[in-house]
């Protein structure tokens, strides 16, 4: 797999219309969900290099990133005259550019897409890296493919549509980033947040100042992902560094989903508190940089009530991870901030104690 073409934009005109002037094309078709449907959509519509595109609509939430909600999309293809040659549009979040990907990827054996990610988690985490997929099952994005968008254009245009909820389940995989590459990131990811907490209403990404702040804070994040990816394009390796946080962040997602779905973002964070105290037991991660991340998530992201009878499941959950091999359950772990440990075990009772350490730190 190839580098994947991203494009750090401020001018999302110019930049689109050069990312589908590069692909050539019969048809262009434009995905959203309902949410940016009516708040994104509008803001491409009227491009130059937009004019004649066929719309495709989803149902909003990641409960909707299921085999129904793509076969809605390779009918919509089907219908309006879609070809091989055609190209696809993803505006959205993560659920869009996920679940989109993989439609684009599997009708007629793969049509080219780009990815306009609208949310920070799919600026940071899911339109960059080339995985696509839905969840199926019960289970986090258990059928998909390695496939890149041909262009995934990053522009902070669409930030100030969001919550802080969302800013802040993007804001985890920075964080997360910053985890696996080295001190000053992390450092300043923990103070950086605190500028976004104390202006009203995300106002202040309308800021020029503010939004180069933020840019460049995305590009080095989305830097630590395309190094790592480019390096293990297909997860054999060290491309696993990327899920720390996510064997118990996706358990807990999961567990969601038959109670109160949450953001991604949040279950990472949570993750990311149970997978660092791992890391502190097992391969000695300092305590004191734990307990800075910990307390940082406790205050931003809160914690997922669970009890002593919950841990049956979310043991069983991470059981189901993709990165698993035979019956033991495995880990992305750190030594220390930037010192990645891939492919690390850990035994139900040390799951178990790390469990209680989430629920009573």
């Amino acid at each position: 797999m190839e580098a994947q073409k991203v494009i750090i934009s401020n001018h999302l005109e110019q930049a689109l219309s050069h990312a589908i002037a590069e692909v050539e094309h019969d048809r262009l078709f434009v995905l959203c969900d309902e949410t940016t449907r009516q708040l994104c959509l509008p803001v491409v519509a009227g491009f130059e290099c937009m004019k004649g595109a066929c719309g495709i609509t989803i149902a909003a939430s990641d409960t909707n990133k299921t085999l129904a909600s793509v076969s809605h999309v390779w009918e919509e293809l089907q219908r309006m005259g879609a070809t091989r040659h055609s190209l696809m549009v993803n505006l959205g979040g993560g659920m869009v550019t996920d679940l989109g990907g993989f439609a684009a990827s599997t009708f007629k054996r793969g049509i080219s897409f780009i990815n306009i990610p609208t949310t920070l988690l799919a600026m940071v985490d899911a339109s960059v890296g080339g995985k696509t997929g839905i969840n199926f099952g019960g289970l986090k994005n258990e059928i998909g493919v390695f496939r890149n968008a041909s262009s995934v254009i990053l522009d902070t245009t669409f930030l100030p549509t969001m919550d802080r909820e969302n800013i802040l389940s993007g804001y985890a995989e920075m964080l997360k980033h910053g985890l696996i590459s080295d001190d000053h990131m992390w450092a300043e990811l923990l103070n950086y947040l605190e500028c976004l907490e104390n202006l009203d209403n995300l106002e202040h990404l309308e800021n020029l100042e503010n939004q180069g702040k933020l840019r460049q804070m995305l590009a080095d994040s989305v830097a630590v992902k395309q190094r790592i990816v480019l390096e293990d394009p297909t997860e054999k390796g060290i491309r696993k560094a990327l899920n720390l946080g996510h064997t118990a962040g996706h358990a807990f997602e999961s567990l969601a989903l038959e109670r109160k779905p949450v953001l991604h973002g949040y279950a990472v964070a949570w993750g990311l508190v149970v997978e660092l105290y791992l890391s502190c037991i097992k391969v000695g991660f300092p305590q004191d940089k734990m307990r800075q991340t910990v307390s940082f998530i406790k205050e931003h992201y809160g914690k997922m009530a669970i009890s002593c009878d919950d841990y049956p499941q979310l043991i069983q959950l991470m059981h189901h991870d993709k990165k698993n091999v035979g019956s033991a359950i495995n880990f992305t772990l750190l030594g220390n901030i930037g010192d990645i440990r891939i492919n690390q075990t850990a035994t139900e009772e040390e799951i178990k104690e790390a469990l209680d350490f989430y629920r009573e730190c």
